[in-house]
C-alpha cells in the first residue's frame, strides 16, 4: 500500500475540487465518508488502484493495486497542484464574489481521458440521472471491484476497454443507452489508446483528437477535457442549461444561446470554462420555465 503526502496551496477545497468526477450520488467508482475522506476507483495504464484521500493541512493519499504507483506519482496534477487560479481576473461582480467565496476550488488534471469521456457520451441528450443510471449498470456489471479495502466498501473501476468493445447490443439497452450513445463508445474505445494520447495535448489539439471519432462532439469533448486536461478554457458548448445560466448571470438575460454566451465570456481569453464554473458556483440561475427533460426509459421499448 504505497502512501504520499501533499501539502495544497492555502486556501484548499478537496471536496469541491474533486466533485466534478462523482457521476451523481451513487456513482460507484467515487465514494464520500462524513469525515471529508475521498475514495476513487479507477483505471491506470498500469491497471486498476483504489485511491483514498484523506483531508487536512496536509492531504493524505493511500493508494492500492497496479496502478497504485501511477495514481500517487500524479497526485499534485489530480489534487489541482498544477493549475494556478491567480492567472483569472474576475471582470464581473458576481464572478469576483464567487471566486473570493470559493478560492480553494482548483481545476483538477487526471490524465485519463476515457474515464471523463466515456461518462460523458452517456450523458448526451438524456437526463443526468437517466446517464448515472446507466454508468453505474455498466460499472456493475462490467468493470470489476476495486482494489484492497475499495472493494470491501463496494467502490468499482471502470470497464477496460477491450470489455467495453465486447458489450452486446442487448446489454447496452438493459444499461437504457440507446444505439446512437453506444456506438460511439464502441468507437471511442476502439480508439483507446488515440483518445488517452490526448491528455498531453494542447486544448486545440486534444479538443481535434477527441472530435475527430463520429459521435463525439463539442459538449462531449469539452466535458471530457475539463477533467482529463485540468483545461481553464475547455468550455462548454451546446449545453442544455449553461448558455442561460450564463446570460442570466452575467447580463441579466434568461434566453441566452452559445453565441450570446461566448460573447459574454470573452472578457476571459484562456479562462472561459473557469468563469464558467465560478458562476455555476455562485448559485445564480433563471427560474426553469420549460418543462424537466422526459426521462428515457430505453429498456423498456
Amino acid at each position: 500500500m504505497p502512501d504520499r503526502e501533499w501539502t495544497p496551496p492555502e486556501p484548499y477545497d478537496l471536496r469541491r475540487s474533486l466533485l466534478v468526477l462523482r457521476r451523481g450520488p451513487y456513482d460507484p467508482a467515487f465514494r464520500e465518508e462524513r469525515d471529508g475522506t475521498l475514495w476513487r476507483g479507477t483505471r491506470t495504464p498500469l491497471g486498476p488502484a483504489t485511491l483514498r484521500l484523506r483531508p487536512g493541512a496536509r492531504i493524505a493519499a493511500s493508494a492500492w493495486g497496479p496502478g497504485a504507483d501511477w495514481v500517487l506519482d500524479r497526485l499534485p496534477a489530480l489534487l489541482g497542484g498544477e493549475d494556478d487560479p491567480g492567472e483569472f481576473v474576475p471582470r464581473h461582480r458576481l464572478i469576483a464574489e464567487a471566486r473570493r467565496r470559493h478560492r480553494g476550488v482548483r481545476l483538477i488534471r487526471t490524465g485519463l481521458v476515457l474515464e471523463s469521456l466515456i461518462p460523458s457520451v452517456l450523458e448526451q441528450r438524456v437526463t443526468t440521472e437517466d446517464a448515472y443510471g446507466s454508468w453505474r449498470r455498466l460499472l456493475r456489471w462490467f468493470g470489476e471491484p476495486a482494489p484492497g479495502p475499495g472493494a470491501d466498501i463496494g467502490l468499482w473501476v471502470m470497464p477496460a476497454p477491450g470489455t467495453l468493445a465486447r458489450v452486446p447490443s442487448w446489454d447496452w439497452h438493459r444499461a437504457n443507452v440507446d444505439g446512437s450513445r453506444s456506438a460511439t463508445v464502441m468507437r471511442v474505445v476502439r480508439v483507446a489508446r488515440r483518445m488517452e494520447e490526448a491528455a498531453a495535448m494542447e486544448l486545440p489539439a486534444a479538443l481535434a483528437r477527441l472530435r475527430a471519432v463520429p459521435g463525439v462532439g463539442p459538449w462531449t469533448a469539452a466535458e471530457a477535457l475539463q477533467r482529463s486536461n485540468g483545461s481553464p478554457d475547455a468550455i462548454t458548448v451546446g449545453d442544455l442549461h449553461l448558455p442561460g445560466t450564463v446570460g442570466y448571470a452575467l447580463a441579466g438575460e434568461r434566453d441566452a444561446d452559445d453565441a450570446r454566451m461566448l460573447e459574454l465570456l470573452a472578457d476571459y481569453p484562456g479562462q472561459r470554462h473557469r468563469a464558467a464554473r465560478y458562476v455555476l458556483l455562485s448559485g445564480v440561475a433563471p427560474a426553469r420555465r420549460a418543462p424537466r427533460q422526459r426521462h428515457a426509459r430505453i429498456a423498456r421499448l
